[in-house]
């Protein structure tokens, strides 16, 4: 049985953006016995689990009122982690003062480790290897948040 994943990924997409939240990623794993959806929510304040709770509720009667599976299925409904990358400027308020690993769209492989201390509009600023840098957040190519112990 075959689902049709971008009709199913923009009906989520539209459904997160709605409830205000951005949608970052969905995940389709299993297979008709066992079908799995990850959809991955965040915003500017981090997200909670009534967050999750109010996304899972209407991602799950939307599918279930459109007949987007037609199989059984698990829905699963979470922020993205500190292990994704972070994908929308809107995403990068909250992690003010953490460290990110950065590479940019001009740099061939090379990777920079930051920490991050302001945000104005679509510029970042970083403290990298002890001076300021201004970032337009159109120039990274991947930013990831080091966790530290």
């Amino acid at each position: 049985m075959k689902i049709n994943r971008e009709e199913i990924s923009q009906q989520i997409k539209s459904a997160v953006e709605r409830l205000g939240y951005l949608f970052i990623d969905i995940e389709f794993r299993g297979d008709d016995r066992n079908r799995i959806l990850e959809i991955y929510i965040d915003n500017e304040v981090g997200i909670t689990t009534p967050n999750c709770v109010d996304v899972s509720r209407v991602c799950g009667n939307i599918i279930e009122e459109e007949n987007l599976i037609e199989s059984k299925y698990r829905l699963d409904v979470s922020s993205p982690g500190t292990d994704r990358p972070l994908k929308f400027i809107q995403q990068y308020k909250k992690h003010i003062n953490r460290n990110f690993e950065l590479e940019f769209e001009d740099q061939i492989s090379e990777k920079f480790n930051g920490k991050l201390i302001d945000i104005n509009n679509d510029i970042l600023k970083f403290e990298i290897d002890k001076k300021i840098e201004e970032v337009n957040f159109n120039n990274i190519k991947s930013a990831k948040i080091i966790v530290g112990f």
